[in-house]
């Protein structure tokens, strides 16, 4: 698909990993979220923000294949075996990826990863992302939102459950509203300019960017309730829609 959006006229890849399996909740990129397998509603954003030359999923599983496909985007071959496991770093995938590419003479300037998991990220996100991007010079972005929790108000506990020493003194001290503001990872967004994170093996570096997005906008599915909390909000949006 071609950009409509101009990035110093470079090419950018959006990926999108799905692996067939997973410990937390099985079969979970194309189980059913609001009338669409879950993979559906993040290669529908790609598709919406109109901002990629190609989209690309990259998965192990046929299934997955055929849904992708079905939706409109490549999936050129099956991922090999030993980038499938539950273990296996996300560099890896995404180095093997720009190496396929590259070894058809296709090659991008930046690469947007792009989590199946992340369904309530949207078109917007992505064209947010990629404009903050460009307006910083950046060499990554990497979607944050404001943390749920406030880390001073957590803590590991000893062997005896005991509290003695769970909150330090600046928490018990200072009223909720005056703490620092904390940021979380969501998952729903990293990018990155290729030659520097072939250089790096790493999103993370001086020259990284955050975007910082929306609560509502920022489920990462995991376990059954993150399905579920995604389902009560993907309702109330179409539901305002």
């Amino acid at each position: 698909m071609r950009s409509t959006l101009m990035f110093e006229g470079k090419r950018v890849l959006g990926l999108i990993p799905a692996r067939g399996g997973s410990k937390g909740l099985a079969r979970k990129n194309i189980r059913n979220l609001h009338g669409k397998p879950l993979i559906g509603w993040t290669i529908e954003a790609a598709r919406e923000s109109a901002c990629f030359d190609t989209i690309m999923v990259s998965t192990d599983s046929r299934e997955i294949a055929d849904i992708a496909e079905e939706y409109g985007v490549q999936v050129p071959c099956l991922r090999h075996a030993k980038l499938s496991g539950d273990s296996t770093p996300i560099m890896d995938v995404i180095m093997n990826t720009l190496d396929w590419y590259g070894a058809r003479s296709k090659t991008f300037d930046i690469i947007v990863l792009l989590q199946p998991t992340s369904p309530l990220r949207n078109g917007d996100d992505i064209k947010r992302g990629l404009s903050l991007y460009s307006e910083r010079n950046a060499k990554a972005v990497v979607s944050v939102c404001r943390a749920e929790h406030h880390p001073y108000w957590m803590n590991t506990l000893p062997h005896d459950g005991s509290m003695r020493d769970f909150l330090p003194q600046k928490a018990l001290n200072t009223p909720r509203q005056q703490l620092p503001v904390f940021y979380r990872l969501n998952g729903a967004l990293y990018i990155a300019d290729i030659i520097t994170l072939r250089n790096t093996n790493n999103f993370f570096g001086p020259d990284t960017y955050a975007y910082i997005m929306e609560a509502e906008h920022s489920v990462d599915i995991d376990e059954l309730f993150d399905f579920q909390l995604a389902e009560l909000l993907m309702q109330e949006r179409i539901g305002k829609g």
